[in-house]
């Protein structure tokens, strides 16, 4: 939103400490200032005290502004604005200024809006003619969101993560790598999984009524929903709320884990009726997964990475849950999948992903990769 114009003025001695104020406080710069806010994320996991982003655009990022003089006002008008344990640095250099102000109550946040405008918006209309100040623009961005929402912004709001959305340049250039391997491995893989695409489509429709693709909308990074591609293995008239509650007490920890077949916990519907006799072969050996490649090769997943959740689950997860679905494009395949899958609770399998986004490098995909035929084979589906 734009500033408004707010009345009175500031006095000769109020501008004089306003510069004395900018003199005084540190101006992090682009990179510190975004590892700070990932602290701040992985502090309010901890303590669960919510912090709050707020962003300073200039707006016409094209303007002349040789001296920087604009910047500098905007910069002098945020120091005198907040308070000295908040931190004010550059969101984007020379463009965007941020602040972060630390372990904000919820009932504080609404105050700091009511009280933050005005002020901000007052200093800089004695700063800066008109014309400037209609282009001062200034957003608010609360960590964590509410997951019950429903909105994409509930579930991932991307300017809380600026340190994954512009990764250092070495970082960028695996990505792209990452990227590439995609592309390339999933198109090998529809090209050579022809014939098996082919027999199991005729499986699935010989089966059962219905279609023979299952599209259901799942949640990728930031929240993103997108829909994913599996070869229909359950009845049409399946309840989704027989899953929904079965998972609702996986994430909180109630389920037990015991299965009758099996001497070690399982961490999966054991069962299910809903599910067609072609559809457990399909499961067991994990081909109903097959179609997934056309959302690696359409970007929104990639061959390796967490799994992405259906919304009724990630309004489940606790803070620190959703870390594996924020930070990370999901994958077909993953840690998880390879050391895990169904015999590990669901704390440990999101350790897992957490872990697997520690550590990432092209090297562990590939070990992924040559690991998930094996699990495939020898454990139950994903």
């Amino acid at each position: 939103m734009n500033l408004r114009r707010v009345p009175g003025s500031a006095s000769a001695n109020s501008m004089e400490e306003i510069s004395h104020a900018a003199t005084e406080r540190e101006i992090l710069d682009e990179v510190s200032f975004q590892e700070r806010i990932a602290r701040e994320r992985r502090r309010t996991e901890r303590s669960s005290r919510p912090f709050l982003l707020m962003l300073l655009d200039r707006g016409n990022r094209n303007s002349k502004d040789p001296s920087g003089q604009v910047l500098k006002d905007m910069v002098e008008a945020l120091s005198v604005s907040i308070r000295a344990t908040d931190v004010i640095g550059w969101y984007w250099e020379n463009s965007v200024i941020g602040v972060v102000f630390t372990e904000v109550a919820a009932e504080e946040g609404r105050s700091s809006l009511s009280t933050m405008i005005p002020r901000v918006s007052e200093i800089l209309r004695d700063t800066l003619d008109m014309q400037l100040f209609s282009q001062i623009g200034i957003s608010f961005h609360v960590y964590p969101q509410c997951a019950n929402q429903g909105s994409q912004e509930s579930m991932g709001n991307a300017m809380l993560y600026p340190d994954l959305l512009r990764p250092e340049q070495r970082h960028r250039h695996l990505q792209l790598v990452k990227r590439g391997i995609d592309i390339l491995g999933s198109s090998a893989a529809l090209l050579v999984l022809t014939p098996v695409f082919i027999l199991t489509a005729l499986m699935v429709k010989l089966s059962s009524k219905g279609p023979v693709i299952y599209r259901q909308w799942r949640l990728g990074q930031f929240g993103q929903p997108f829909e994913l591609l599996k070869f229909r293995s359950m009845r049409v008239d399946s309840d989704p709320n027989v899953h929904r509650e079965f998972m609702k007490n996986v994430i909180a920890g109630k389920h037990d884990g015991k299965c009758p077949d099996s001497k070690e916990p399982v961490y999966k519907m054991t069962n299910d009726r809903r599910i067609t006799p072609i559809g457990r072969i399909m499961r067991k050996s994990s081909m109903d997964e097959l179609p997934q490649f056309f959302n690696v090769l359409k970007g929104e997943m990639s061959l390796v990475g967490p799994r992405p959740p259906l919304l009724y689950e990630y309004q489940e997860y606790r803070l620190w849950h959703r870390r594996r679905v924020l930070e990370a494009r999901p994958g077909i395949t993953g840690l998880w999948q390879v050391q895990g899958r169904s015999r590990v609770s669901f704390d440990d399998m999101v350790r897992l992903d957490l872990r697997y986004l520690r550590t990432w490098s092209l090297w562990l995909d590939l070990w992924i990769m040559l690991k998930t035929p094996r699990a495939v084979l020898g454990d139950d589906a994903f």
